[in-house]
């Protein structure tokens, strides 16, 4: 069945203030790590760390998305366009975040919190991957109420029509217009995969469904964040054969190849190197903290 995305990416207008879904997305991606990671700091499962010292973590770690993320889709994907206009940047509520300069902004910031804090940095990382997916999960719905990073054409009687592709966009539609054209079928063939809702369901629900089960026993160090990288990477390389490249990059090589798959293929070699590397690798068993008085009140 056909869609049409006429979706208002301002969730809330204050006055001049406006609050955009995709940010909400964000937010809302942050608040669910921080409450399950809460719940893994109880259960001990990363010793010696307390929710104050988890706080700090949380809290690096929403630097390195937002710095990593923002320059990584810079450095990757469309550099030029803001070296032309550098004012451009700081407009995150249109989009522009890279999930590979965003990890590798974790990953930083998570390399420091361990060093700070004495802790082994995988035992970190197997700790943070499972708390990342409910993140990537609302980014996307965030990319799809924005209506950007859509599929190929679908060539079928599903898909969605959005309104900010270009073979839609020049009909020079108002609102009206467009949900008039829809209904009468004049937009069918111009239904596109909706690759954001594809990623939000693979890299978001999938993901953390998979390693939230995987995690829940202790896993030798460098397995869960093992699998975090090779499902992400699999799962990414796959949707791509149906999502629409970056226009200012198009297709790399083979008339297919784009650039978030060749960012993912290391990540799947990292991850299966990880998973064999923990074989022989020590396992971090739970260590819960003491109840306290205000604990059990």
């Amino acid at each position: 069945m056909l869609q049409l995305n006429q979706i208002d990416p301002i969730a809330l207008q204050l006055g001049p203030l406006a609050v955009h879904w995709y940010g909400l997305m964000y937010l809302l991606g942050f608040a669910v790590a921080w409450y399950l990671g809460q719940r893994r700091v109880r259960a001990g499962r990363l010793p010696g760390v307390d929710a104050n010292a988890f706080g700090d973590l949380m809290f690096y770690g929403l630097l390195g998305v937002m710095l990593g993320g923002r320059i990584g889709y810079i450095l990757f994907y469309d550099l030029s366009t803001y070296i032309a206009d550098p004012l451009q940047v700081f407009k995150i509520w249109e989009g522009g975040m890279s999930f590979h300069g965003g990890l590798l902004g974790v990953v930083a910031a998570a390399w420091w919190w361990s060093r700070k804090h004495g802790l082994h940095f995988f035992d970190v990382a197997d700790f943070i991957a499972p708390l990342v997916p409910p993140g990537l999960g609302f980014g996307r719905l965030g990319n799809y109420i924005n209506g950007e990073l859509w599929g190929k054409f679908t060539e079928g009687g599903w898909g969605v029509v959005f309104p900010q592709a270009p073979e839609v966009w020049r009909l020079g539609l108002d609102p009206a217009a467009l949900r008039a054209q829809f209904e009468s079928g004049a937009l069918d063939a111009f239904a596109r995969h909706p690759s954001q809702l594809y990623q939000a369901g693979l890299e978001g629900l999938a993901m953390f469904c998979i390693l939230w089960w995987y995690s829940r026993k202790p896993r030798p160090r460098y397995a869960v964040a093992g699998m975090f990288a090779l499902l992400y990477g699999v799962f990414r390389f796959a949707v791509e054969f149906v999502r629409l490249p970056d226009a200012q990059i198009g297709y790399l090589a083979f008339g297919w190849l784009t650039m978030g798959q060749v960012l993912s293929l290391p990540l799947i070699l990292i991850g299966l190197a990880w998973l064999w590397m923990s074989r022989r690798a020590p396992t971090l068993q739970p260590q819960p903290a003491p109840q306290t008085q205000a604990d059990a009140t």
